[in-house]
């Protein structure tokens, strides 16, 4: 099966209008008695049941975000995907944008204060910035870090036999390995690691932190980095950091130091919190029904579709993708004024039913597998062969080292991290 990118078609000017947005089975007047957006569903494992009534209502609804800011949510895959490749839809805030994202003053990790400035978001910079990265997250170079993620994952698990026959995945994994991965790529000093935990909730913030807080973390955040960065100029090390800084001080135009201090800091929190949040819920996903994990057990060389398949079901992702209209334009026939906010829910997008046979089953052995979980076209996610390597080897890992696993909880228990922008459960506890 292949799909096509529909045109994104110019509007007439005039007000946005989007379909009107259902509460329970009753649809509101566009504009008025919004939903509340990110959704939540009752069960953490079971996805909102708003999801499937905006979705087969219109593809475009107009909904209300935490900031109390409305926004345009896009819902199905074919408009999603065209939507995330349309330069007309842009990461840079515009001066007329209409929404902030964040219930902080700013709006938070979409503020325009988080961006304005860096050349490195939209435009020829970005295509310069990715040309740049790409180096960084080549398959070649991600494959021969696979026996570092092994060798970890393999520690990591010993340590939870040791102290078994019960653990936390969230906790003894996930909270662990991803950054240790990222930390030695990029050549950070283990025992730097464990701040970017505080620094990264605060910086990916919805409704839990201040302004305040949101700020120190930034700043924080960027004199270590300026500092790391000094450091391995003075004495570069055989990592991606001191490779950046080297491509960059030899090479026409180079990145600044508040662009490599951006680039640092975007790799080490993208490259580790959602990878870590991930891997719980992964596990969890597949011990709600044991009979999706025996699958893997029985079969490890699914392991890689069995990842994908995860990534696509997943029913407590991140808040979408926040995109701001460069002028005035039309998606799937709901007009949207320049200014506007536009929010892609990948997750939303996965369940469609126009793209996705039997969208509400989990099919490890699913093929053609065009989930948009790691965003399309040019802001398409550079870290994910990373990640996925990173997942792989934790589920075969734990399929063979550990066939008997099991939710030590009832499924309903588990509980949501909130107010963050990246989500993920706070335990996963198992046992065996």
């Amino acid at each position: 099966m292949t799909t096509t990118e529909p045109p994104l078609t110019e509007a007439a000017p005039g007000p946005a209008q989007t379909c009107p947005v259902m509460h329970g089975t009753q649809p509101a007047a566009a504009g008025r008695d919004l939903l509340n957006y990110p959704f939540s569903g009752a069960v953490p494992l079971d996805p909102p049941v708003e999801w499937e009534q905006v979705r087969e209502q219109c593809p475009v609804v107009a909904v209300r975000l935490p900031s109390g800011d409305e926004a345009h949510l896009v819902t199905r895959y074919e408009e999603a995907r065209a939507l995330l490749a349309d330069p007309r839809f842009t990461r840079q805030i515009p001066v007329n944008a209409e929404s902030r994202i964040g219930a902080s003053e700013d709006g938070g990790v979409f503020s325009r204060q988080a961006t304005s400035g860096l050349k490195i978001f939209e435009g020829e910079g970005h295509l310069r910035w990715r040309r740049l990265m790409a180096k960084a997250f080549t398959i070649k170079r991600v494959e021969s870090m696979r026996p570092r993620i092994q060798a970890l994952a393999d520690e990591l698990v010993d340590k939870m036999v040791a102290a078994g026959p019960r653990a936390d995945i969230a906790r003894d994994i996930g909270a662990i390995l991803p950054v240790r991965v990222i930390g030695d790529l990029l050549g950070v000093p283990t025992e730097d690691l464990h701040r970017f935990a505080t620094w990264s909730d605060a910086i990916l913030t919805l409704t839990r932190h201040s302004k305040a807080e949101v700020d120190a973390a930034r700043q924080d955040f960027g004199i270590y980095l300026a500092k790391l960065i000094e450091a391995k100029r003075a004495e570069p090390g055989d990592d991606l950091l001191s490779e950046l800084i080297n491509i960059t001080d030899s090479e026409d135009g180079r990145l600044d130091m508040v662009e490599l201090i951006v680039t640092a800091m975007a790799i080490l929190v993208a490259g580790h919190e959602t990878t870590a949040n991930m891997i719980g819920k992964m596990t969890a996903m597949l011990l709600a029904d044991r009979s999706r994990f025996e699958t893997v057990v029985a079969d490890p060389s699914i392991v890689p579709s069995a990842v994908d398949e995860v990534l696509r079901f997943d029913t407590n992702p991140s808040i979408g993708v926040p995109r701001y209209v460069s002028e005035d334009i039309a998606v799937g026939g709901a007009e949207i004024g320049a200014g506007s906010t536009v929010i892609v829910s990948p997750a939303i997008a996965n369940r469609d039913p126009r793209r996705f046979p039997e969208p509400e089953r989990m099919d490890l052995r699913r093929t053609n597998n065009q989930h948009l979980s790691f965003g399309a076209g040019p802001h398409f996610c550079l870290g994910q062969p990373l990640a996925r390597a990173e997942l792989q080897v934790v589920l075969g890992t734990l399929a063979r080292r550990l066939p008997t696993l099991r939710l030590a909880i009832d499924r309903r228990e588990l509980r949501v991290k909130q107010g963050l922008i990246v989500v993920g459960f706070e335990e996963v506890p198992v046992e065996w």
